[in-house]
């Protein structure tokens, strides 16, 4: 009698692939030969209880923690959680502090999205668009650190409006042994002015950047033959899945918070929402290339708008925002309240309120309940990759074992805010 031998899929751990995934997602693959037949995502080894953390501290004292959710997207976070803040609290920050807010949720969404490419095209095999995206991260960086010291964890947004007002100089580089006086001053060409010189010169700069990248990706055949088809989620059932972002946006919808639901000054503003047609990674990508010039436009149009119009960039309420230090040097009431402000913080009053932004990855929501406390009775949050990771196997399913390093990077999933 002829046996006939016995044929099983195998079981294969995949993973880590992603650079924003550095080594948490673990993705148990059942492969038939090199199809795949099922993907299950295992996320747990992240976890860091952010919703409960932030329930143990005073409203002010977690603003921090948004930057280390999606720590790609730093100030995008920390803006729906002050204004959840806002909305319970019934304030509404000036003018150009909400100027300031959209400028830096733009370099915010550059910043993502030059992560996102560099990463992606990495890992599909594309090494020098990697080195590009990271040059212009530097000088957006720059921009962080000059606003608020930090280069990545800004806490730069506060409850009626931000830190401080955009400074009058850049920092500039001085002579070392790894930069000779001649290089010094290449380097230093664009920081004589201010802050809102060294982004202007930025966003004159940028649109060729974008060309490079798109001149190395876009018509490349391999980059086409690795994103063409691939990951596939037709306009109705991106829907279904719960997609936003460029996700929902590569499908075909032309959904945007920024459009939709306006908040800060976008409603003020011109700007076109990209959108795909065939709900591939393909499509993905020239969705995200496309929001960078946009993105790019906005910067521009609020950098005009600050220059000519001066004025607070915070609300005056000695009970939300600490006094300034050559006050609390000479004044005992200065002194309290800033002692009072942080250490217990400030009272809430009383309800529920859900706040969302146009994230670069989605929908990225706070809901937040106040129970008349100085800290949130719950906090939960809606991270926008989240629901993009729940549908990897459905994208991958029927694909190659080498469409999953590309479906994985099309997601631009960052587990700090998915596994919070």
């Amino acid at each position: 009698m002829l046996c006939m031998p016995e044929i099983r899929n195998m079981t294969l751990n995949f993973g880590p692939q992603h650079p924003a995934a550095h080594g948490v997602l673990r993705l148990v693959l059942e492969m038939d030969g090199e199809v795949i037949e099922r993907a299950d995502p295992h996320i747990g080894l992240l976890h860091r209880a952010t919703e409960k953390l932030a329930e143990s501290k005073p409203y002010n004292q977690s603003i921090g923690y948004m930057d280390r959710l999606d720590y790609v997207s730093m100030m995008c976070n920390e803006h729906a959680y002050v204004i959840a803040i806002e909305r319970l609290l019934g304030i509404e920050p000036p003018m150009r502090a909400q100027y300031i807010r959209t400028l830096f949720d733009e370099i915010t969404r550059i910043l993502n999205h030059l992560m996102w490419l560099g990463s992606h095209a990495l890992d599909i095999g594309a090494m020098t668009v990697f080195l590009y995206a990271f040059r212009e991260r530097e000088d957006l960086l720059d921009c962080y650190e000059a606003v608020s010291g930090t280069r990545m964890h800004a806490t730069y947004y506060r409850p009626g409006g931000v830190y401080r007002d955009l400074p009058g100089v850049m920092p500039q580089y001085q002579a070392s042994k790894w930069h000779n006086e001649k290089e010094v001053k290449r380097l230093n060409r664009n920081r004589q002015g201010s802050l809102l010189d060294f982004i202007e010169d930025f966003t004159e700069r940028f649109p060729k950047c974008v060309d490079d990248y798109e001149a190395l990706l876009t018509d490349n055949r391999i980059w086409k033959q690795r994103t063409v088809g691939i990951g596939v989620v037709p306009r109705d059932r991106a829907l279904q899945l719960g997609f936003s972002g460029p996700m929902l946006r590569g499908s075909g919808v032309a959904w945007d918070l920024r459009k939709k639901q306006p908040y800060a000054v976008y409603d003020q503003l011109d700007f076109d929402i990209p959108v795909g047609k065939h709900g591939d990674c393909y499509d993905r990508y020239l969705v995200r290339i496309e929001e960078m010039r946009q993105s790019n436009r906005i910067i521009k149009q609020c950098v005009g708008w600050l220059r000519g119009h001066p004025g607070p960039v915070v609300v005056d309420d000695r009970k939300l925002i600490p006094p300034r230090r050559v006050e609390m040097k000479e004044d005992m009431e200065a002194l309290i309240y800033h002692f009072k402000l942080f250490t217990e913080g400030y009272c809430v009053p009383e309800g529920e309120v859900y706040a969302a932004v146009e994230h670069p990855k989605g929908e990225f929501g706070i809901y937040l309940i106040s129970d008349g406390a100085n800290k949130p009775y719950r906090l939960k949050i809606r991270a926008a990759g989240f629901a993009h990771l729940s549908a990897l196997n459905e994208m991958v399913k029927g694909h190659m074992l080498a469409d999953v390093v590309a479906i994985i990077g099309t997601q631009d999933i960052v587990f700090g805010e998915i596994d919070r």
